[in-house]
C-alpha cells in the first residue's frame, strides 16, 4: 500500500501550460511540460510556462516527464526545463520525441535524455509501472497514460476525442481503455476543454468540404496558415489539394522539416510532387503554408500582412485562409489580424469556432471515456475552472458522488493513503515564469510595472554633467522625452522642467565638498517632477535621473 500525491503546477483554470506530477510514496512522474501564449496582458512577452522550483529540489526522484503528444502546450515548456534540470529522463512516442528534439535543436540544447515508448508496451519502473495508450488527436503518437500502483491505477488522458471512422495511426484504442477500466481506476485526470460543448465533436472536427469549397471558389493564391504539428489538418489540406493542379509552397525551416519527416515516416500520406519551392512562390493558383513556432500567434502572417515579409507580398488576388478555428485566449488577436486584412482589400476566410472544433472531448466523449474507466476519482484537468465545473457536472449526472470529483486549482493538493482519499489542506508552491524573446529567465513583475509604465505615459530624462574636482554644474540640464510629449510644442514645460531641476542640483551640491549623494538627488528629483507631471497634467511618465562627472 502506498501514499499517492496528485498535483498540478500548471493546466488547472487555464488553457495550455499543462504539467502534472503524481508522486507515489518517494517517487515522481511528470505528465506534461507545456507553455501557453500571452493573453497581451503582459507587455512584451512571449510565452509563459510553469515555475518548476518543486521539480528542480526533487530532481533525484523524478522517474520521468510523460509526453502525451507533441503540442507546445504540452511539450513546449521542456528547452527552459533542461537548462536547469538535463538530466530527467523525457518519455514520449517518436514522433513527440522528434518534435522535442527540433525544438531542443532550435534552443541549443543537446543533452537531452530521451526513452521513445509505444502504444501498448508497459515500462516498468520497480513498484510501479507505466503503459501507454493510442488515443485520437490532431497529430499521431497521441497517447493516455495510465501509471498502475499498488493501490490502482492512475490515468492521464491527455488530449483526445472519439472518432470511430479513424483506425490508423490516428486511432484510439478502445479495447485496452476497456481493459484498464475493468482493472479498476484509483483517479481520472481527465481533459475538459470542451466539457461544455454538447455532443461529440465528431464528426465538427472534420473539414474536408469546407477546404474543398475555398479551393474552389478562391482560383488564385490562397496563403494557409497551418498550425505547427496539427498533421491531421495538414492532411486534409494536401488531400484537398491533390485533386486539383496546385502546387504546395512551404515556407520556414521548422515547417517543413516537420511536414517532409513526417511524410518519409508515414504520418502524413503525400505525394512529395505536390510540393513546390520558391520558384512557385508567385504561380497564380500557389497554397503557401506559413506556420508560427514559439511566438505569438499568426505573428508571420502579421509580419506579411504589415509588407515586412522577406519572400511573401500580398496581392489584392491573395486569399489568406486561416486553417484552424479559434480558441479561448486568441479570439482578439485573431478578430485584429481580421480587421488588418479587411483593410489591404484581402480576401480573409477563417474556420468558425461554433461549427468548426479542435481535436478535444466533447460532453459525449467524456461520458463515453467516464463509463469506460469506471473511476473511483475524478479530476478534472486542462480547461478554465467552468471547463473543469461542467466535466464535474457530467461526472455527477453519471452517479459519480461529488465528494469523489476533485475541483483543484494549481498547486493543490490531492492525497491518497492505501487507495482512500484523506482531506488535506497542503499546497504546493506555484507560479508563472514569464519568458520574452529566446532568454530563458523569468521577466518578473517589476519589469512588467516598468513597461506598462513607459507605455501609458512615456519617459523623462534628465541628465546633467558636473565637474569631477569642483562639484560645479558644466552642463545641463538636458530633458529628454520620449512617448511623454511633443518637445516642440511644449517648450515652455520643457523649461520648467529643467529649472526645477537645477533647484534641485544646487540645493543638494556644496561647492568645494567632493562627496555628493547622487541618490538623494535623483529621488528628489523623481518625486518633485512627479508630482509637478500630476498636478499639471494628470500624467506620471517614468522619470530618471543622469548624473555624471568628469
Amino acid at each position: 500500500m502506498s501514499k499517492i500525491k496528485i498535483f498540478s503546477l500548471g493546466g488547472l483554470n487555464e488553457n495550455g501550460k499543462n504539467m502534472y506530477v503524481v508522486e507515489v510514496d518517494k517517487n515522481i512522474y511528470v505528465f506534461d511540460a507545456g507553455l501557453k501564449y500571452d493573453n497581451e496582458k503582459n507587455l512584451g512577452i512571449d510565452y509563459i510556462i510553469p515555475n518548476f522550483d518543486y521539480l528542480i529540489k526533487n530532481q533525484k526522484r523524478i522517474k520521468g516527464i510523460f509526453l502525451s503528444h507533441g503540442h507546445e502546450a504540452n511539450m513546449g515548456a521542456l528547452p527552459d526545463i533542461l537548462t536547469s534540470i538535463p538530466k530527467v529522463p523525457i518519455y514520449g512516442a517518436k514522433l513527440t520525441l522528434e518534435i522535442v528534439r527540433q525544438d531542443l535543436e532550435e534552443a541549443g540544447i543537446h543533452h537531452a535524455v530521451f526513452h521513445e515508448v509505444k502504444a501498448h508496451k508497459k515500462v516498468d519502473f520497480g513498484k510501479e509501472s507505466i503503459f501507454p495508450i493510442r488515443v485520437t488527436h490532431s497529430i499521431p503518437d497521441a497517447l493516455c497514460y495510465v501509471l498502475y500502483t499498488e493501490d490502482g491505477a492512475i490515468v492521464y488522458t491527455g488530449d483526445f476525442t472519439f472518432d470511430h471512422q479513424e483506425t490508423g495511426i490516428f486511432g484510439t484504442d478502445l479495447g485496452k481503455l476497456a481493459y484498464v477500466g475493468k482493472q479498476g481506476v484509483l483517479c481520472l485526470l481527465c481533459e475538459s476543454m470542451y466539457a461544455n460543448r454538447p455532443g461529440y465533436t465528431s464528426p465538427n472536427h472534420r473539414v474536408q468540404d469546407f477546404i474543398r469549397s475555398v479551393l474552389a471558389k478562391n482560383e488564385n493564391r490562397i496563403i494557409a496558415t497551418i498550425f505547427p504539428a496539427h498533421f491531421y489538418r495538414i492532411q486534409e489540406i494536401f488531400d484537398e489539394v491533390a485533386k486539383t493542379h496546385r502546387k504546395v509552397v512551404i515556407m520556414g525551416k521548422s515547417l517543413q522539416n516537420m511536414i517532409y519527416y513526417g511524410i518519409n515516416n508515414h504520418y502524413l500520406n503525400v505525394d512529395k510532387k505536390m510540393i513546390g519551392d520558391l520558384s512557385n512562390l508567385e504561380d497564380r493558383d500557389a497554397v503557401i503554408f506559413i506556420s508560427d513556432e514559439k511566438e505569438k500567434p499568426f505573428a508571420n502572417l502579421e509580419r506579411i500582412i504589415k509588407g515586412f515579409d522577406k519572400y511573401i507580398k500580398l496581392k489584392k488576388t491573395d486569399t489568406i485562409f486561416i486553417t484552424e478555428p479559434s480558441y479561448e485566449g486568441i479570439e482578439r488577436r485573431l478578430a485584429l489580424v481580421m480587421d488588418e486584412i479587411a483593410m489591404l482589400g484581402v480576401n480573409a476566410i477563417s474556420l468558425s469556432s461554433k461549427k468548426h472544433l479542435l481535436h478535444h472531448a466533447s460532453c459525449e466523449d467524456l461520458k463515453l471515456m467516464l463509463n469506460i474507466m469506471n473511476p473511483k476519482y475524478v479530476f478534472p484537468v486542462k480547461g478554465e475552472y467552468r471547463n473543469q465545473y461542467a466535466l464535474a457536472e457530467i461526472a455527477s449526472s453519471m452517479g459519480i458522488s461529488d465528494d469523489r470529483i476533485l475541483l483543484k486549482q494549481n498547486g493543490d493538493v490531492v492525497t491518497f493513503v492505501n487507495g482512500n482519499l484523506k482531506d488535506s489542506k497542503s499546497r504546493v508552491e506555484v507560479d508563472e515564469i514569464l519568458i520574452d524573446g529566446t532568454s530563458s529567465n523569468d521577466i518578473g513583475n517589476l519589469v512588467l510595472k516598468d513597461r506598462e509604465m513607459l507605455g501609458e505615459n512615456g519617459i523623462v530624462i534628465v541628465s546633467c554633467t558636473l565637474d569631477k574636482e569642483t562639484k560645479k554644474v558644466i552642463a545641463g540640464p538636458s530633458i529628454v522625452t520620449r512617448g511623454f510629449i511633443y518637445v516642440k510644442e511644449n517648450q515652455d514645460l520643457v523649461q520648467e522642467i529643467k529649472e526645477l531641476s537645477k533647484q534641485i542640483l544646487e540645493k543638494n551640491i556644496e561647492i568645494g565638498f567632493k562627496r555628493v549623494d547622487y541618490a538623494c538627488i535623483k529621488n528628489e528629483v523623481r518625486e518633485s517632477l512627479g508630482k509637478y507631471f500630476y498636478n499639471e497634467m494628470n500624467s506620471k511618465p517614468m522619470i530618471i535621473t543622469v548624473i555624471q562627472e568628469v
